[in-house]
């Protein structure tokens, strides 16, 4: 599977490593790559870790499951590969950026480019089987995407964290808001964009907390 973690966080989180419920979840997702269409791509599991180093962080999206249609998931929440049409919460979060800052509806979908300015793009559970939400929810990935989120709010500082849904909010509840910005609205799927996700001004908002703490702002 060729699965490598950026250094930063390979020893942030290296504790997460030799606990017991990370190696039944290795089991558990060596045997469904083994045996059944599985995504993203093996060695795309860690891309939003890799793609965003440790010390790089400055704003955190929390996600839940990756995409599990055939080309669309390569590891970054919301993200989709160039050429793949918008999935319609990305496609809403792409109009409220608009409307929020001004910046035109991007050709792509695929967020590398917030990732390589230090926007973690985070799904809570890491992979999924092809065309079958939530199948590998509930078998470790939230303890460890848990762990992430936690090492990040207690080591770093002036941090934004960009929690849409109850999900997400449920598991940002931790984080020391005296510390860090935390911005929270509902989902920006079609179901609920409409009830305060548009016109939440999440996007300049965090730009404007990073410019406060002497950081460059993210080109959304």
């Amino acid at each position: 599977m060729n699965v490598q973690i950026e250094e930063g966080w390979k020893q942030a989180l290296a504790p997460e490593f030799e606990k017991e419920y990370f190696r039944q979840l290795t089991d558990f997702v060596r045997q469904e790559y083994r045996t059944t269409t599985v995504y993203p791509p093996g060695r795309l599991i860690f891309n939003a870790f890799n793609l965003c180093p440790f010390d790089r962080v400055k704003v955190v999206i929390i996600g839940q499951d990756p995409y599990h249609g055939p080309g669309q998931a390569h590891g970054l929440c919301f993200s989709v590969n160039d050429g793949v049409p918008y999935p319609p919460s990305l496609q809403n979060i792409f109009k409220e950026i608009q409307d929020d800052t001004g910046a035109p509806i991007p050709v792509s979908g695929n967020l590398t480019r917030w990732a390589e300015q230090g926007v973690l793009l985070l799904n809570a559970t890491l992979t999924v089987r092809a065309r079958q939400a939530g199948s590998h929810q509930r078998r470790g990935w939230e303890e460890f995407t848990d762990a992430a989120i936690r090492v990040l709010a207690e080591r770093r500082d002036h941090l934004v964290f960009i929690l849409w849904g109850a999900y997400a909010q449920k598991k940002g509840a931790f984080i020391d808001r005296s510390r860090h910005l935390v911005l929270a609205s509902v989902h920006p799927s079609p179901l609920s964009a409409y009830h305060g996700f548009f016109g939440n001004h999440h996007f300049s908002l965090a730009n404007a907390y990073l410019q406060e703490h002497g950081e460059s702002p993210i080109q959304w």
